[in-house]
């Protein structure tokens, strides 16, 4: 039977939670780097040995762990993440120009067959990769070009927080920015293109500005690479053709505020999102802490409550702190900002907590092991 791997960063070190395939009882081992905020962690599909995992603090910066044996020993990666080219400035909350600097790993995005190589999302938005398991890292400059001249930070930083690989084509890349947007490559990060074409901001009254949306968050199927879903500042947008067109897809959710979406492992159409009450309320409605579930793609939608308090319960699930398996029933997985972390083994239907108390969670990944 396969078991799983969920890997959970915190703002004082990373988790690491174990269960065969029921998905009842549950390891906890950690914390590793304690007192760390550990902005991400994410293991290898390549390798199921292999991890990356994003430390920094604001006294000693960024550093890069990787680990061989599934979490039992770390080792440190070559930490220079230098800019290359000409990267000019972009703008700051004030609108003045602000020149680029790099501050942290966002999010690691590994190679779907190759575990030493990686993509990086950073802050101030930047795409950097790895060929080498992370001893040297190159920055890719053209993303900047793409008129990053009016990119602006969302609140919490302008961070490059999303990488989806297309499963079918190892030179196309999508990545998310806040406050950017979405943008695509077909050339493996050589060139890129704004594909937000559809999308609504109150903060940009010109209707056909191709850049400047604050996108908190996009998912994809492998089975379908040219749809893509999104949780936007506001709304739950849709794409079908490689997010050249988007449409909103929100539907009856009680706020289309929120930060995570993902898509079921083995139906292309159910995703799954966590509202909150709105971009200055971060918690959710009523004090319901309450997953949607939307088995179209979009529109109609489900609250999944089992397990979960439904009242009191004022946590935020942040962008990168959900995440799913790909066992059979599959199962889908959240952390909080009051340091719980979820599980549903049914695909939503009913929730346990596998444990509670931690630190703060920042992101929520999942291995399936053999």
């Amino acid at each position: 039977m396969s078991s799983v791997r969920v890997l959970v960063g915190t703002r004082k070190g990373a988790f690491i939670l174990t269960s065969d395939g029921n998905r009842r009882d549950w390891t906890v081992d950690g914390p590793h780097f304690g007192g760390w905020e550990i902005y991400h962690a994410k293991g290898s599909l390549a390798d199921p040995n292999r991890i990356y995992l994003s430390q920094s603090s604001s006294w000693f910066g960024q550093i890069v762990q990787r680990s061989d044996d599934g979490g039992k020993s770390w080792e440190t990666m070559d930490n220079k993440f230098l800019y290359e080219g000409e990267t000019g400035s972009h703008l700051w909350y004030d609108g003045t120009p602000h020149p680029w600097e790099f501050k942290r790993i966002w999010h690691f995005e590994p190679s779907l067959t190759d575990p030493d190589t990686v993509y990086a999302g950073a802050e101030d938005a930047a795409l950097f990769r790895t060929t080498d398991g992370g001893k040297s890292w190159q920055d890719l400059p053209a993303l900047r070009t793409t008129q990053g001249e009016k990119w602006a930070p969302g609140a919490g930083g302008m961070g490059l927080h999303t990488i989806v690989l297309d499963p079918n084509d190892p030179n196309r890349i999508f990545v998310a920015i806040s406050a950017a947007g979405v943008f695509r490559s077909e050339d493996a990060g050589a060139t890129w293109k704004p594909v937000n074409c559809g999308l609504k901001s109150n903060y940009i009254p010109d209707p056909t500005a191709e850049v400047g949306f604050c996108v908190h968050r996009i998912a994809m199927h492998k089975a379908r690479p040219n749809t893509l879903f999104m949780q936007l500042h506001w709304d739950v947008n849709r794409s079908d053709d490689g997010g050249d067109n988007w449409h909103e897809v929100s539907g009856n959710l009680p706020s289309d505020f929120g930060f995570p979406i993902d898509v079921h492992a083995h139906e292309p159409d159910t995703i799954y999102v966590v509202p909150i009450l709105s971009d200055s309320e971060h918690y959710p409605p009523e004090g319901k802490l309450r997953v949607y579930r939307s088995r179209t793609g979009g529109n109609e939608w489900e609250p999944l409550t089992h397990g979960l308090p439904q009242s009191n319960c004022y946590v935020n699930v942040l962008r990168d702190a959900m995440a799913v398996d790909t066992l059979d029933p599959g199962g889908v997985y959240f952390g909080t900002t009051g340091g719980q972390v979820y599980v549903s083994p049914d695909g939503g239907d009913h929730w346990t907590a596998i444990v509670q108390n931690l630190p703060a969670v920042l992101s929520v990944e999942v291995q399936t092991l053999p």
